[in-house]
Order: C-alpha cells, then structure tokens, then sequence
C-alpha cells in the first residue's frame, strides 16, 4: 500500500524528532524529510504543534503494535521482564528510546505534545495491564494486588530506565538484572501450598 501524505508527514516527524531533536522540528524540516510541499503540514495538521501530537501517538500505535506478539506469548513475570529487555533493546536500536526522551523533554513548553505523550504512554500501559491481569489471574496475588496501579508502575519505571541508559548503561542492566530478581521471587509467592497461600493472605490484608 502506498503511503499517503499524512502518513509520510507522521513518520518523518518522527525520524526528525529522533535524529535531530525537538528544536529542529519545523514545517520546513519535517516536509523536507517527507519529501512534500510544506504547506502540507497545515493543511493536514493545522499547526506544528497538532503534527508533533500526532506523530507521538503514531508512533506510539506503531510500536506497540509491532511487539504485541512477543508480549502475547509471555505467561510468567520473569517472561515479562525478559520480553521487556528485548523490547527496549530494539526500540532503543531503532531510535524510539531517543524520541521517548526529545517528546518528554518538548512535552512541557507544548500543552498539545504533552496529552499526546500521556496518550502513547497509556498505550503501553494498557498492554502491560493486558499481561499482568493474564499472568496474575490464576494466582493469589490476583485479588490481592491493584492491576492498574502496577502496570503504572512497571511502564514508568521502564520509561525511566530507557532514559537512565543513556547515562549510565551499566547502572540500567544492574536494574534489570534487579527486577529480574523481583520476578522471580513473586513467582515463587504464587507457587505457594494451600496453608502459607492463606497465611500469606491474612498477611497482606492486614497492611494500612
């Protein structure tokens, strides 16, 4: 299928954003990198601000799309965490790490960017959910842990190391090799005998 001209304009947005930064992404230099007439911009987009919304959010579908299948075949934590590492690693081989952190960084100085930041995050928030609610069903921890709140959790620390890589990278695997332990250790919880499940019940009902 050949590319429309919206769709030319989102994807060279952004290989803009990623390659040289939120400051150079103009109406020249998207169009430019498109291949079409910068009026097009406006007359697809309206504004600059409405084409960088609009690309985040494509970008985001896109690439949670790609790595849907890899995380429908997760059935464990640990699984999760690995399939996370592979994730990142493509994402930040193919640049999206670096366009995570321009649309953070341009997300406070443009009210339209920082909704649509919001939105493709909560894309992959809603994917993670989609495995924790799997993976966590037939489990203690199912009726005993707030879903939602934990694939939060899980997407922004990941976010963060994406973002913590870029300045120490020996620091981020010591992170992942630590939440590779975490996993672990839950998953042994769920492989609790019937006696220490309901001790173990007892006990996290009791927290504050």
């Amino acid at each position: 299928m050949t590319a429309t001209t919206r769709d030319k304009l989102l994807d060279a947005t952004i290989r803009v954003l990623a390659e040289q930064g939120i400051a150079k992404a103009s109406a020249r230099t998207v169009a430019t990198a498109a291949g079409v007439n910068q009026a097009l911009v406006f007359y697809h987009f309206g504004s600059v601000d409405e084409l960088l919304a609009a690309a985040c959010e494509h970008g985001a579908r896109t690439r949670v799309e790609a790595n849907r299948a890899a995380l429908d075949a997760v059935t464990t934590l640990p699984q999760l965490v690995e399939a996370a590492r592979h994730i990142h690693a493509s994402e930040r081989d193919a640049g999206h790490v670096a366009l995570l952190g321009q649309l953070l960084a341009g997300a406070p100085s443009h009210p339209s960017l920082s909704a649509a930041t919001a939105a493709g995050l909560s894309l992959w928030i809603a994917e993670v959910e989609r495995v924790l609610q799997r993976v966590l069903a037939p489990t203690v921890l199912a009726e005993l842990v707030d879903v939602p709140g934990l694939a939060r959790a899980i997407s922004s620390s990941f976010v963060g190391l994406e973002l913590y890589e870029g300045v120490d990278p020996d620091g981020a695997d010591q992170a992942f090799a630590s939440l590779d332990a975490l996993a672990a250790l839950i998953t042994v919880l769920t492989e609790l005998g019937p006696i220490e499940e309901r001790a173990l019940r007892r006990k996290l009902r009791r927290r504050p």
